[in-house]
C-alpha cells in the first residue's frame, strides 16, 4: 500500500485522522465476556486484552490467523563516537541472518504462526551523527516513514515491529530524552552491552545531540528525524499504518517504544491500539513505558531487540482472545450463574 504522505506535515495530518475503536465490537465483547463460564475477572488482564483486540478488529467474537512481524535495519553515524559494544557491519551481517532464518526472531515468529518480513533500509548510507547535523533529510525521514507504512499486510489481524541496527539504543535515549525530558545520563543504557565509560560516552553524546537540536525539539516528528534512525521510522510508520487497517500493535523494546513514542506525542492517543509486550532489561525502558502509560504483558530480562519481546506476547494475546470467542457461555454450557 502507497503511504498516503509525503512530508512530514502531510504524516502529521494522516496521525491526526486515524479511525478510533469500534465501540460497538468492544460492547459487544464486553458483554460476551460477562457470559462466559468463569467468575467474573478471573481471566485478569486477559480480559481486558481480548476486549480491546475486539473493538479494534471490530468483531466482538475475534480470531488472532495472521500475526505480521516486521523487522526493520538500519545504521547510524552516531556510532563514530564509540556508543555501542559492537562495529556497524555487524547491522548487515544480522540481516543476513534473519533472512536465512537464523535469529531468535525467526524462531519466535515461528513459534507464534507470524510471517516475517526483513526490511534493510539504505545500510550503506548511515544516518548523520546527530550531534553535527540532522540524522535525516526530511525526505530521507519521509522515505523511511512510508517504507514502514507500506510494509504492512493489510490482512494481517496483528503486528509486531522489530528492529537491528548498531547505535540504535543512542538514538532511541535521545528521543526519549527529547520527548519527556531528562539528560543523557537519564536515558542512556548498556544496550548491546558497553561498559562503564562507553556508557558515560553514550551520555555525553546524547547532550551534545540535545543540545545542538534544542530549538526544534518541541516537534516530535522533528525529533524521530533529527535523533533518530531510519528503522525507528520505518517502526513509526509501520504502527501508524496498522492503526489505518485497525490491526492492533504489540510494542517491542525499548528502541521500538521511543519510535512509538513519538507518535504518541505528535498525536493524542496515536497509541490507543498497541499495547506493550514486555518491559527489557535496558534500564530506562521502563521508565519510557510509564511515560506511554503502557503496563508491559511481560517481564522476562529481554535486551535482544529484534522484535523478540514482542513476538513472544503474540502467545499472551493469542490466549486472551481464544478463551473471549472460544468458551461457552453459561446458557451454551448448561452452567448455572452463580
Amino acid at each position: 500500500m502507497t503511504a498516503p504522505f509525503s512530508t512530514l506535515n502531510e504524516f502529521r495530518a494522516v496521525l491526526a485522522r486515524q479511525p478510533g475503536i469500534d465501540t460497538a465490537a468492544e460492547a459487544g465483547a464486553q458483554e460476551r465476556n460477562g457470559q462466559l463460564t468463569k467468575p467474573p475477572g478471573a481471566l485478569g488482564r486477559l480480559e481486558d486484552l481480548a476486549i480491546w483486540y475486539a473493538g479494534w478488529r471490530g468483531n466482538p467474537r475475534p480470531s488472532i490467523e495472521a500475526p505480521q512481524v516486521i523487522v526493520f535495519a538500519g545504521n547510524h553515524g552516531v556510532c563514530a563516537r564509540g556508543v555501542s559494544a559492537f562495529p556497524a557491519e555487524v547491522t548487515v551481517q544480522m540481516v543476513a541472518n534473519f533472512k536465512a532464518g537464523g535469529a531468535a526472531i525467526n524462531q519466535l515468529s515461528k513459534a507464534f504462526g507470524a510471517k516475517m518480513d526483513v526490511y534493510a533500509l539504505d545500510l550503506d548510507t548511515p544516518t548523520q551523527d546527530f550531534t553535527a547535523d540532522a540524522a535525516m533529510t526530511e525526505a530521507e525521514c519521509v522515505a523511511a516513514l512510508a517504507t514502514g507504512w507500506s510494509s504492512v499486510d493489510p490482512k494481517a489481524d496483528l503486528l509486531v515491529t522489530g528492529e537491528m541496527g548498531i547505535g540504535n539504543t543512542t538514538s532511541a535515549a535521545a528521543m526519549a530524552a527529547a520527548l519527556f525530558g531528562g539528560a543523557g545520563a537519564d536515558w542512556a543504557g548498556r544496550g548491546t552491552g558497553v561498559d562503564d565509560a562507553g556508557l558515560a560516552r553514550k551520555a555525553k553524546v546524547i547532550d551534545e545531540g540535545l543540545a545542538l537540536h534544542n530549538a526544534a525539539l518541541s516537534d516530535p516528528l522533528e525529533v524521530l528525524r533529527r535523533l533518530g534512525g531510519r528503522e525507528l521510522a520505518a517502526m513509526a510508520g509501520a504502527i501508524a499504518a496498522a492503526r489505518a487497517h485497525r490491526i492492533p500493535v504489540i510494542l517491542d523494546g525499548f528502541i521500538c517504544s521511543a519510535a512509538a513514542a513519538a507518535l504518541a506525542k505528535a498525536q493524542a492517543g496515536a497509541l490507543d491500539h498497541a499495547v506493550a509486550g514486555h518491559q527489557s532489561a535496558e534500564g530506562a525502558h521502563a521508565r519510557l513505558l510509564d511515560a506511554l502509560g503502557k503496563a508491559p504483558l511481560l517481564q522476562l530480562g529481554l535486551r535482544l531487540g529484534e522484535g523478540s519481546g514482542a513476538a513472544l506476547a503474540i502467545g499472551v494475546l493469542k490466549g486472551a482472545v481464544a478463551c473471549l470467542s472460544g468458551m461457552a457461555t453459561f446458557a451454551e454450557a448448561g452452567v448455572s450463574e452463580g
